[in-house]
C-alpha cells in the first residue's frame, strides 16, 4: 500500500488505545459513576441539528456521491518465481487513482505504479480491468494509466489555484487497501504552495515536490494517487504524501500534501501526448552552503550553493561552470535555501536561459547557461 511518509528514521504506523476504568470510588458530582449515567439515561436529551450543519452535512456526501465513482484502486503486480509454478504475477502495492478523462485515463502518483511488470485497476462498481502505463515521471512523482471500458465515470478537475487557506476539502483514497470500497475523509485546506523533498529510495534524496497543497485531512497507506476535492465536487490535487515522524520522539500529525492539479495536468498532458515529460537540464551537482566548506574553498559569503560535480558536455560544463564554484543567484534570486535552485529550474523549460551569479573564489562572475532537457525515464 502506498503513501509516501516523510521521516529521519522509519516510520511507523502505531496505535495504542488504553482504556482504564476503576469503576470503585470513581464519581462524578458526589455520585457513584454507575448513578451518574443511570440519571443521564433517564433523562430525555433532545437533539437539535443546526440548519447550517445539515446543510454542511448534504454538501460533503453530495461530494463524495459526484466523485467516488470515478475513483479506482490501482493493483500493481510483479513477476515472482515460484519453484512449484514457475513465473506467477503477484500484487506488490495498491494505490488509489481517478478517472479524469472519457478515453480511460487515470491520474495516479509515480510511486504508485514503480517497479510493475503489470498494473490492474478496480472500479467502485465492481469492474476491473487490466491498464496500461502510459507514462510515469519520478520527478514530479505523477504518472498516466489508461484502461479501456465503457461507460466509465469521469471526474471534473477544478482549478487548484483558486484555493484558499480554510477551505473544506475531501481526501479519498483506497486507505490501507480496505475492502468494501474507497475511504473518504474531510478537513482543511491548511497552507498552499509549500515545498517538500520526497523520501529517498535508498540511493539518495528524493525530488522536491512543488506547489503542494497542505491539508489536514487524513491521509493513510492505499490513499496515494487518490484526488482532494473541494465543495464542488472538483478534483483540486492528487494525495501524495505525509510527514510522520519528526526527530527521534516527535510525531507530526495531520500534516499531509496533495499535487496542485494546476501543476499535475500539463505534466500528464506531457505523458498522453509523448510518453515522457521534458525537465530543464542543468548537469551539476551541488550542495548547500556551509561555513565549513566556505572556509574549506576560501569562499566569502554567506549562503548559495556549492558545485561538486559537473557533467561532461551538459549545459553547465558547456557554459564554464566547475566544481568548487559557489552560485550565489539565478536570474537575480538568491539562492539562500537547499531547494532554490531545483525551485528555479521548476519556473524554467528546456531552452530557456538563466544567468548565474558564480564566486570562484575571489572573483565574482556572471555565467549565461542556456538549460537542457532531461527525460523522465
Amino acid at each position: 500500500m502506498y503513501v509516501r511518509s516523510i521521516s529521519r528514521i522509519k516510520t511507523y504506523l502505531v496505535v495504542v488505545i488504553v482504556v482504564a476504568i476503576l469503576v470503585a470510588g470513581c464519581q462524578v458530582s458526589g455520585r457513584p459513576l454507575r448513578e451518574e449515567v443511570a440519571l443521564l439515561n433517564s433523562k430525555a436529551v433532545p437533539q437539535v441539528v443546526p440548519a447550517a450543519t445539515s446543510v454542511f452535512t448534504t454538501r460533503l456526501t453530495d461530494v463524495v456521491a459526484r466523485v467516488c465513482p470515478a475513483v479506482v484502486q490501482v493493483t500493481s503486480e510483479q513477476m515472482v518465481a515460484d519453484p512449484a509454478q514457475g513465473n506467477i504475477l503477484e500484487p506488490i502495492g495498491v494505490g488509489s487513482g481517478f478517472i479524469y478523462d472519457a478515453e480511460g485515463y487515470i491520474l495516479t502518483n509515480s510511486h504508485v505504479v514503480e517497479g510493475a511488470s503489470d498494473l490492474v485497476v478496480s472500479l467502485t462498481d465492481g469492474r476491473s480491468f487490466p491498464a496500461k502505463l502510459i507514462g510515469h515521471d519520478p520527478q514530479t512523482d505523477l504518472a498516466v494509466i489508461q484502461i479501456s471500458g465503457g461507460d466509465l465515470p469521469v471526474a471534473e478537475l477544478g482549478d487548484s489555484s483558486r484555493l484558499k487557506v480554510g477551505e473544506w476539502v475531501v481526501a479519498i483514497g483506497n486507505a490501507l487497501a480496505l475492502p468494501g470500497g474507497p475511504t473518504v475523509t474531510a478537513g482543511l485546506v491548511s497552507a498552499l504552495d509549500r515545498t517538500i523533498q520526497e523520501p529517498g529510495d535508498g540511493q539518495g534524496q528524493g525530488p522536491y515536490l512543488f506547489s503542494l497543497i497542505q491539508t489536514d485531512a487524513p491521509i493513510n497507506p492505499g490513499n496515494s494517487g487518490g484526488p482532494l476535492v473541494n465543495l464542488a465536487g472538483q478534483v483540486v490535487g492528487i494525495n501524495t504524501l505525509t510527514i510522520g515522524q519528526v526527530g527521534s520522539s516527535s510525531y507530526a500529525q495531520d500534516v499531509g500534501f496533495a499535487i496542485a492539479i494546476a501543476m499535475a495536468k500539463p505534466i500528464a498532458d506531457q505523458i498522453v501526448a509523448t510518453g515522457k515529460v521534458a525537465h530543464p537540464y542543468l548537469g551539476a551537482d551541488y550542495v548547500p552552503y556551509s561555513p565549513a566548506l566556505a572556509a574549506r574553498y576560501g569562499l566569502e559569503a554567506s549562503y548559495g550553493i556549492v558545485v561538486t560535480n559537473v557533467a561532461v558536455g551538459s549545459p553547465a560544463e558547456l557554459a564554464g561552470i566547475r566544481a568548487r564554484d559557489l552560485i550565489l543567484d539565478a536570474n537575480n534570486s538568491p539562492l539562500n535555501r537547499e531547494s532554490s535552485l531545483a525551485e528555479v529550474l521548476h519556473q524554467h523549460g528546456p531552452g530557456d536561459v538563466l544567468i548565474l551569479t558564480v564566486l570562484r573564489g575571489s572573483q565574482r562572475l556572471k555565467v549565461r547557461v542556456k538549460l537542457g532537457a532531461q527525460l523522465s525515464s
